[in-house]
């Protein structure tokens, strides 16, 4: 009798179970662990609720609604990682990989309905990482500043920024109650050489990229020559908006993909060297989807082994993985935001290196 033809990348009974096993696993786990942490956030602050008047339907639609996607795609690597070791185990332990191996599967074979797991999770935790979180940050951070503590400032103090090549202002103090910056320059440069120096006691925002200033003084320098012009009021075009006074690498999870992308670019044009936290946060919304697959190798290969601790044993050694990666995570971000290391590589190094340690598991794992 000729043996079916496993090899085939075709979906067989087995990859469907497998699929099944592991995408039931991952979303039972992550549902069970949120609806712990909301009971536990829900305890910490309930007074403040009840303290500041909050509405029901804003506790939960504003709030948590917004709060549990958040923190589901953040600990996604995590849940992927315990939901393979998880399942797998049990496999291992009931003699069902030694029979899938030897009924001709390959190893390799055996990945694939892993890897499509690792994808329907990779591809989540992108959309919602890069679409879907972002907007839901800013109502959850703006329930919290009514409700729970003060985030939002309401003013901004020492503002100096470069709006564009070789254009530097600076605003002493500007208040969002009344969109007004209060003792404002604006220098343009050639090169090192001082061009223009415009000042004024109050600088308003009108729209988009229109300000109104009064009380201004103009100076232009054309070498030993100095003009100068001075007038009560008048509008001009400042390519800035007052949002940007107030963001900080804080506000970058608020960002969607293209947002966040269109921003790096615009202070990477105007020579801004402070966006670490930027960049580091953009990065990660590409790293982290990729850390399913790498997770799910490392999970595969360490628990596909029948051993005598059994499940308990591989949980253990694979919550020790998960949290070194998490570790290991944390402190390349430290490197990034503090200019040790570029925010592209401390954000995808532990992806690096755990995935050599994947591939060193996958090639010492029993076939």
């Amino acid at each position: 009798m000729k043996k079916p033809d496993y090899h085939k990348f075709g979906l067989k009974r087995i990859d469907t179970y497998i699929i099944n096993k592991f995408l039931g696993t991952y979303f039972f786990s992550i549902t069970l662990i949120l609806s712990i942490a909301v009971v536990f956030d829900l305890t910490e602050k309930l007074d403040k609720f009840f303290e500041n008047n909050a509405p029901l339907k804003a506790i939960i639609f504003d709030y948590y609604l917004n709060f549990i996607p958040y923190y589901m795609n953040m600990f996604s690597p995590l849940f992927t990682f315990i939901a393979v070791i998880f399942f797998t185990s049990k496999m291992a332990n009931n003699t069902e990989i030694i029979a899938i191996l030897a009924s001709g599967v390959s190893f390799r074979r055996l990945m694939l309905p892993y890897f499509i797991s690792a994808s329907v999770i990779a591809i989540i935790s992108f959309t919602v990482g890069g679409y879907i979180i972002p907007p839901a940050n800013k109502k959850m951070l703006t329930f919290e500043d009514k409700y729970v503590r003060k985030i939002k400032q309401d003013n901004a103090r020492n503002v100096q920024m470069e709006v564009e090549n070789g254009v530097i202002m600076y605003i002493e103090r500007y208040e969002v109650s009344n969109n007004t910056g209060y003792r404002f320059s604006l220098e343009k440069f050639d090169g090192k050489s001082l061009v223009s120096r415009l000042t004024a006691q109050t600088i308003t925002w009108d729209s988009a990229y229109q300000w109104k200033i009064t009380d201004y003084l103009q100076r232009n320098f054309n070498g030993m020559r100095e003009n100068i012009t001075k007038g009560a009021s008048k509008d001009t075009t400042i390519r800035v908006k007052p949002e940007e006074f107030f963001i900080t690498a804080q506000e970058a999870p608020q960002l969607n993909n293209i947002q966040l992308g269109s921003y790096l670019r615009k202070q990477r044009n105007r020579g801004v060297g402070n966006i670490q936290g930027f960049e580091d946060e953009y990065y990660k919304r590409f790293s982290m989807p990729l850390a399913a697959f790498i997770m799910t190798l490392i999970g595969v290969s360490l628990s596909s082994r029948k051993v005598r601790g059994g499940m308990g044993l591989h949980l253990g050694v694979g919550l020790a993985l998960s949290s070194l990666y998490i570790l290991f995570t944390t402190l390349s971000t430290t490197f990034s935001v503090s200019g040790t290391m570029s925010a592209f590589a401390a954000v995808w190094l532990p992806n690096l290196v755990f995935f050599l340690v994947g591939v060193y598991l996958y090639n010492t794992a029993p076939k």
